[in-house]
């Protein structure tokens, strides 16, 4: 199993910070990654903005992945034009938000727009802490100025979806949902545009749009499922 530090994130430093980042380069970072460790087709679980770049991934780099699992993309391309507006609307009022107060500002508003209380919603027992260190601040401060911008400002949608598809070999692309995230989540609304593109319906997940922090082994044991890890990776 591999994880990896998103371009910008952590301890992957970029040689230019100013230079804006694409989705189309984080779908081209996953697939010269996925070239160094496998010789063959990747199972992907993307998560949110995971989603998203798992997406582009499959579009962009065809015979990458075998499967994907994405779980309430951050993808307003997806969405009809009104709801697409508002959910980029959202995404830059965060953004705003952030320049104006910071994290302390941020992340009641990312809280809000993903339908997250943090204090009162359920989670599994005996979760390892993530205290909110320095490093995890500037991780959060990147992905809202940098990412949400890659986002916003893509046009990747529907028609490359479709296109990739339909070509040989495609992707298997399963839309998730949270089972306890609220349907007006404009993520959980994309997951749906996406089952409905597909024609198929999306897989439900433990917890709401953070599940796989909340419920990790519960989120854990669904994937096996879905992916027929067991049966096919012994």
């Amino acid at each position: 199993m591999v994880t990896y530090d998103r371009r910008g994130l952590s301890r992957s430093v970029l040689d230019d910070p100013a230079a804006p980042v694409t989705m189309a380069d984080h779908a081209d970072d996953v697939a010269r990654l996925l070239a160094v460790v496998t010789d063959g087709p990747a199972l992907m679980a993307g998560f949110s903005m995971g989603a998203a770049i798992g997406l582009q991934v499959a579009a962009r780099h065809p015979g990458a992945l075998d499967t994907l699992i994405a779980h309430e993309p951050v993808a307003p391309n997806l969405l009809p034009a009104g709801e697409r507006a508002e959910h980029t609307g959202e995404l830059l009022h965060i953004q705003k938000v952030h320049a104006e107060g910071g994290m302390a500002a941020a992340f009641p508003a990312i809280a809000r727009h993903l339908g997250i209380d943090p204090a009162h919603d359920p989670a599994e027992d005996g979760l390892t802490p993530q205290p909110m260190t320095p490093r995890r601040l500037a991780d959060f401060g990147f992905f809202i100025a940098t990412e949400f911008t890659a986002v916003t400002t893509d046009r990747f949608g529907p028609a490359e979806i479709a296109r990739a598809a339909a070509t040989a070999g495609a992707t298997r692309i399963v839309p998730a949902t949270g089972e306890t995230t609220r349907p007006t989540v404009h993520t959980y609304r994309c997951a749906l545009a996406l089952a409905e593109l597909l024609g198929t319906e999306p897989v439900v997940l433990p917890g709401g749009h953070n599940g796989n922090t909340a419920f990790p082994r519960a989120t854990a044991r669904t994937l096996k499922a879905v992916l027929g890890v067991d049966r096919r990776h012994p």
